[in-house]
């Protein structure tokens, strides 16, 4: 992923942050055994600090790779939206000669992958998870020997990956002036279509921490 300076995190705890504040979706990427393209798994996981939980369904034909090669990379990416051209062009330059542009943030995790077969563990790996997508606790107790999941743990295996390296971009104009930067912020605000309002906040919560770059 190309980061530029000016698209790069201000600090660890701004994707962080980011992450935390429910960017918990992402696109699990596993190097393919051999003369097979690379898997690519859309899934949901808990982050605790370097270590993403992740479970899958058995049957996901991802496993063999893992196996092969446990490297793997999580990528999550959010707050994106097209920014036209005429909202792009410099201050006395015809609005069609704009040149566009999308704005995102990314997050790629570099991680080594564990499997985890055990039931016991994958229970533990479950509850971590619920305590996340359900902190209020409405769901049955997860242990390997009660039912609901202690019946349905053989259909699924698990996945720590311990976090090796981290790339993060907010790419958000933030080498352009600050007028320009408030002016797009104003346009995704009023176009308000899709992720247009997050991606107006990422840039103006940028501007604040930035200011005009010298």
């Amino acid at each position: 992923m190309l980061v530029h300076p000016w698209d790069a995190s201000l600090d660890d705890a701004e994707w962080q942050r980011w992450i935390a504040d429910g960017h918990d979706f992402g696109l699990l990427i596993v190097n393919g055994t051999p003369g097979r393209p690379p898997h690519t798994v859309p899934t949901h996981f808990t982050s605790e600090g370097r270590r993403l939980l992740v479970h899958l369904a058995r049957p996901n034909p991802v496993w063999a790779a893992i196996e092969r090669d446990p490297d793997v990379a999580l990528t999550v990416i959010g707050d994106y939206a097209f920014v036209p051209g005429p909202w792009r062009a410099p201050a006395g330059t015809p609005p069609a000669e704009g040149v566009p542009t999308s704005y995102y943030t990314a997050v790629r995790f570099t991680c080594r992958a564990r499997i985890v077969d055990d039931p016991q563990d994958k229970a533990d790996l479950l509850r971590r998870q619920l305590a996340h997508f359900q902190p209020d606790g409405d769901h049955a107790t997860v242990a390997a020997d009660r039912p609901p999941y202690g019946r349905m743990l053989s259909g699924i295996r698990g996945l720590r990956l311990d976090v090796t390296d981290v790339q993060a971009k907010f790419k958000y104009d933030d080498h352009k002036p600050v007028e320009h930067r408030t002016a797009v912020a104003g346009h995704l605000t009023a176009r308000d279509q899709g992720l247009d309002a997050p991606a107006a906040r990422q840039q103006l919560r940028r501007l604040d921490r930035i200011g005009r770059r010298t």
